[in-house]
C-alpha cells in the first residue's frame, strides 16, 4: 500500500512540463516542477517536489525535497527528503531524514546530518511526585 504525502500548504510556484528552466531557482513556500530545471534549486526552508514527467539536473539546497521525477545532481534538505516510485535521484543525498518508499532508485551516497537547531536544547528536569521542579 501506497503511503500518503505529507500535506503541505499549498503549492506557491508551478513549473509545467512543457517549460524549462536553466540558472538558479530561489523561492519560499512549495515549488512543484514537472518540466526541465538546469541550475541550482536554493530555499532556506521550502519544499520542492520534483513531479513523475520532470527531468532536473541541480544542485538543491532546500528544507525539504520530494522525488517522484529525475535528479541528477547532489541534494542537501535541512528537514527531509523523501523518494517515491518511479522518482530516482543520481547523485549524493543529505538530510536529517530520508524516506525511499519501495520502487525509488537512488545511485549515489546517502548521509544522515544532524537537525539544525536554533540555539540551545532545553532540557527538563524530573518531576517529584509534589510537582515541584527539581534545580
Amino acid at each position: 500500500m501506497r503511503k500518503k504525502e505529507k500535506k503541505h500548504n499549498g503549492i506557491s510556484t508551478f513549473l509545467g512540463p512543457d517549460a524549462s528552466i536553466d540558472g538558479t531557482i530561489e523561492f519560499q513556500g512549495t515549488i512543484r516542477l514537472d518540466g526541465s530545471v538546469k541550475g541550482k534549486i536554493r530555499s532556506s526552508e521550502g519544499t520542492v517536489i520534483v513531479g513523475e514527467k520532470a527531468v532536473v539536473t541541480a544542485e538543491i539546497v532546500v528544507g525539504t525535497a520530494i522525488v517522484m521525477g529525475e535528479v541528477i545532481g547532489t541534494i542537501d534538505a535541512a528537514d527531509r527528503i523523501e523518494l517515491y516510485p518511479p522518482g530516482r535521484i543520481k547523485g549524493d543525498i543529505q538530510s536529517p531524514v530520508i524516506s525511499i518508499e519501495e520502487g525509488g532508485m537512488l545511485t549515489g551516497n546517502c548521509s544522515m546530518k544532524d537537525r539544525p537547531t536554533g540555539g540551545a536544547v532545553k532540557r527538563f528536569s524530573p518531576v517529584r511526585a509534589s510537582g515541584a521542579e527539581e534545580a
